[in-house]
């Protein structure tokens, strides 16, 4: 099966659109969506429609999803986020919000090889930026390939049996990972809505499971038109400002 792989999507519905030009039906199966589909952005209604006409194989929640629904107040999210949360709480349709609710809380186990979570294996809200908290994750991961997002930041981790290494895909707009016998891996396909690696164009990931290749990908967007939705919004600029710098 060929998995289309979206995560943090965060209300930005011209990245998602043009991850889904870029990603034609004809090239995958069926859909995994990694969590926070909401928060930030200007469009979180737009967002979700898109997501539920994908009929998704699997979603989970992510920490502005539980944020933006009311299951969590929020308290822990900085100032700019927190604000937008409650925005976003305010501008979802009662439907909407009430489906952010269902959502389930990672780990999810896909198959006999693949499994998903927003932020790691272990705790559903924790940031994995480095080796140990990688290795944390391998230690923890069920499945011989972890999905994971929440840092919009592409990385690869991988455990060969001796030891834990991580590496950052090349800066193109297209990356290979073959998936070797015997090696476990953990990886973020990065964020479609609000990259933060320096780089703006929307991230995502196809999964072929039956070939053992995860093809990590990137695609420009209109982000003067995300930007604009967020000013006429009246979330805060900043939100707006860091679409262009990718951070």
């Amino acid at each position: 099966m060929r998995l289309l792989i979206l995560s943090d999507i965060h209300a930005n519905v011209d990245a998602m659109d043009a991850v889904m030009a870029a990603a034609p039906r004809a090239g995958w199966d069926r859909v995994l969506v990694l969590g926070d589909l909401v928060g930030y952005g200007a469009e979180p209604n737009a967002v979700i429609e898109r997501v539920l006409a994908l009929d998704p194989l699997s979603v989970i929640r992510g920490n502005h999803d539980k944020a933006a629904c009311g299951l969590t107040d929020g308290s822990d999210f900085n100032h700019i986020a927190r604000s937008a949360a409650l925005w976003t709480h305010d501008a979802l349709t009662p439907e909407n919000r009430a489906y952010l609710e269902r959502l389930p809380a990672g780990p999810l186990s896909i198959d006999d090889t693949l499994e998903i979570c927003h932020g790691a294996p272990f705790d559903e809200d924790h940031y994995i930026f480095d080796v140990p908290d990688a290795s944390r994750a391998l230690d923890a991961a069920s499945r011989r390939l972890c999905l994971f997002g929440h840092t919009h930041v592409p990385v690869v981790y991988q455990r060969d049996g001796k030891s834990d290494m991580g590496l950052v895909p090349a800066d193109v707009e297209e990356v290979q990972l073959e998936l070797e016998p015997g090696l476990r891996y953990l990886v973020n396909p990065g964020s479609v809505g609000q990259p933060r690696n320096g780089d703006p164009r929307a991230a995502f990931a196809i999964y072929d499971g039956d070939l053992g290749v995860l093809t990590l990908r990137r695609v420009e967007y209109p982000v003067e038109e995300a930007q604009r939705r967020i000013f006429a919004a009246g979330l805060p600029a900043s939100l707006a400002h860091r679409l262009a710098l990718g951070r």
